[in-house]
């Protein structure tokens, strides 16, 4: 791939686009005649769900409609998968990609430069991992990781290895989230000492499945990858994954993550927290589900400020939203953006998207539903300037660590204390058990050293 300064490529970008918002769409075919050394080739593993189409906005459909990427190459376990993501694909005007099984196959492949990784939890860190040794930029979907030693190691590879590694927490390329988050640090409800995250998703009962025959087409070794080895059970596959400890950090780390990431950038926390506690459970299912369906956790940081987090996946009468407790009022973050002030709650700011500084270039992505949170990545693959990136891997190991935490505070049924120097808990055997996978299951071992 040929290398490009920042400065250049937006400057391309820019003009590129003025001509694009008359007449053309932003869509790599028919748009603008690329060199083969201008394009960056992406390979997407995992393409069951986020990384597929996804209404258009999943992995595969951004990097198919960004001008200058193409997706170069498709890997999942299920090759049932393959003949639609082909299809939405070249629906879209991209070419037909290499479809592989075997992730290894993706490292060896001298023509990819990046690799987008929208596979289970658990295969996060090893895929991130191998994808930097072997020279490639990585765009990784939240959670980070699957646990906290994990997301560590990743950004220690990102590091060596002098890789481009993006976290999918796309929040941070929201406009209004990002005009929002910039009152809140300039001050607008004076110092915020609490955030409160609150995630209300319904989620059916998955029920209890018996276990079967693996499907035509499915490695499901490859599929378990470093999880322990279980028969077929289609609760324990695709999308249901989701459910199980050892596959899966919960709704917590599902989407949680989402809501403490945009409150830790607003309160401007960039340390773990020093006590952590969890209360939660299973309610009114019954079925075979692992994780709890509601939990409410507390975050307590060393300068005295505290965050809170309650997700909750049963019948509720709100949709949830991020709050912001300041010394001079109280905000809420939304679908829109408002502000309460004094001790009478006095509406202030009351803001939209609409309401927000016209950008032209941004406009036509959204128009287009392309995400510029993808966009941001392949710009700093070309600049090769990883302060650029919206969601470093640093700050995806920082947000997805609180759900980790929580997740253990609720495990171990009380309040933990936390050296964040460390990476460890103080004096508790038990809670650092879960700092990290006991056992990863041959060949899918994680180095000890990246």
């Amino acid at each position: 791939m040929k290398t490009e300064t920042r400065r250049g490529f937006i400057k391309k970008s820019a003009v590129v686009s003025a001509g694009l918002s008359i007449s053309a769409p932003a869509y790599i075919k028919g748009f603008m005649q690329n060199k083969p050394n201008d394009i960056i080739n992406v390979a997407v593993a995992g393409i069951h769900d986020r990384g597929g189409l996804y209404g258009g906005t999943g992995h595969t459909a951004n990097f198919t409609k960004i001008k200058n990427s193409r997706v170069a190459a498709i890997c999942d376990a299920d090759e049932n998968l393959f003949p639609k993501a082909v299809s939405d694909i070249e629906t879209l005007g991209g070419e037909k990609p290499m479809m592989v099984v075997d992730f290894h196959k993706l490292l060896d492949n001298k023509d990819i430069d990046a690799i987008s990784i929208a596979t289970p939890d658990y295969w996060h860190a090893l895929m991130a991992i191998w994808a930097c040794q072997a020279g490639k930029d990585v765009y990784c979907e939240k959670p980070l990781s699957y646990d906290l030693v994990e997301g560590r190691k990743m950004v220690q590879a990102a590091r060596k290895y002098k890789r481009i590694v993006q976290t999918g927490t796309q929040y941070r390329s929201n406009r209004l989230s990002q005009k929002s988050i910039q009152l809140l640090m300039d001050g607008v409800i004076g110092d915020i000492y609490l955030g409160r995250g609150t995630v209300y998703r319904h989620r059916p009962s998955i029920g209890r499945v018996a276990d079967s025959s693996v499907p035509a087409g499915v490695n499901w070794d490859l599929f378990r990858g470093p999880a322990p080895m279980i028969p077929f059970n289609n609760n324990h596959f695709h999308y249901n994954w989701h459910w199980y400890w050892d596959t899966a950090t919960g709704e917590f780390g599902n989407n949680g993550v989402h809501a403490m990431d945009r409150i830790r950038m607003a309160m401007k926390i960039n340390v773990h927290p020093v006590k952590i506690s969890c209360c939660g459970g299973f309610y009114g299912w019954d079925s075979d589900q692992e994780v709890p369906n509601l939990q409410a956790a507390t975050f307590e940081y060393d300068n005295g400020k505290i965050m809170e987090l309650e997700v909750r996946s049963l019948y509720t009468p709100e949709e949830g939203g991020l709050l912001f407790f300041g010394t001079e009022g109280y905000a809420v973050l939304g679908d829109s953006f408002q502000t309460f002030m004094g001790p009478k709650k006095e509406p202030g700011l009351n803001l939209t998207v609409k309401d927000l500084e016209p950008e032209p270039v941004r406009d036509e992505y959204e128009t287009f539903r392309i995400d510029y949170h993808f966009v941001n990545f392949l710009d700093c693959v070309r600049s090769r300037k990883q302060e650029d990136l919206l969601a470093d891997v640093s700050e995806g190991h920082m947000s997805t660590s609180m759900m980790h935490l929580g997740n253990i505070a609720y495990r171990t049924g009380r309040k933990l204390t936390f050296n964040g120097q460390t990476e460890k808990f103080v004096d508790d055997d038990e809670a650092n058990s879960y700092l990290n996978r006991q056992e990863y299951r041959k060949p899918y071992l994680l180095p000890e050293e990246v």
